[in-house]
């Protein structure tokens, strides 16, 4: 389970606003790619001074979807909050990773105040205008970047929502765009839209087919 372990050790060393960062949606054929960075307020403390919201956060994976709506908004209530996207277009044009990173430095640029240190879940950090820690697994072990894997995720799935309203199917709606048996066979029987990411190589070889 996260907790204030990361966080209040880069309090000790001095830092302030500390800044913790995840995204989703790295892996679907389809849609954006969208992250998250928050910041909660300061004292890192003990547990017994945590807010009792904080005992339901975790890696967004291991939660269920109303559990993860019912964090989103008291995530947003509680602390400071940035996100940001990188489109499909960018993802074709600059590699997955590389709009991932992008999409982490926006969700960043969108915090109210610049954070002076960050942590990053994964082994890749984009370049920030502060210190910056990669965190493996870093959504089950820090509460910020947990809360950012929730914001993260949580907005995706809305966006992918709101696609499949104007793109049906696909089953954007239940599978966010990744490469399961309905999404297949949405692209069987409708094609390539344009949100989908035409340097995957199971779109490649569609157009290619």
């Amino acid at each position: 389970m996260p907790d204030f372990s990361l966080e209040a050790k880069a309090a000790r060393a001095g830092f302030i606003r500390i800044a913790g960062i995840d995204e989703a949606g790295r892996g679907p054929w389809a849609g954006p790619v969208v992250a998250a960075a928050v910041v909660f307020d300061g004292d890192f403390g003990r547990p017994a001074d945590w807010p009792d919201w904080l005992a339901g956060l975790d890696d967004s994976k291991k939660l269920k979807p109303e559990r993860r709506a019912a964090l989103f908004d008291v995530i947003q209530a509680g602390a400071a909050c940035g996100i940001g996207r990188a489109e499909v277009e960018e993802i074709d044009a600059l590699n997955n990773l590389q709009a991932t990173l992008l999409a982490m430095s926006r969700a960043v640029a969108a915090l109210p105040e610049p954070p002076d240190y960050a942590l990053i879940d994964g082994t890749q950090a984009p370049k920030l205008r502060c210190r910056t820690e990669t965190v493996i697994k870093g959504d089950g072990r820090a509460f910020s970047i947990a809360a950012a894997s929730v914001l993260a995720k949580v907005s995706r799935d809305r966006i992918m929502a709101g696609l499949a309203a104007d793109y049906p199917g696909y089953g954007w709606q239940r599978n966010q765009g990744y490469g399961v048996p309905e999404h297949r066979a949405g692209l069987d029987r409708l094609g390539v839209s344009p949100h989908h990411r035409k340097s995957f190589k199971p779109i490649i070889n569609i157009l290619g087919a």
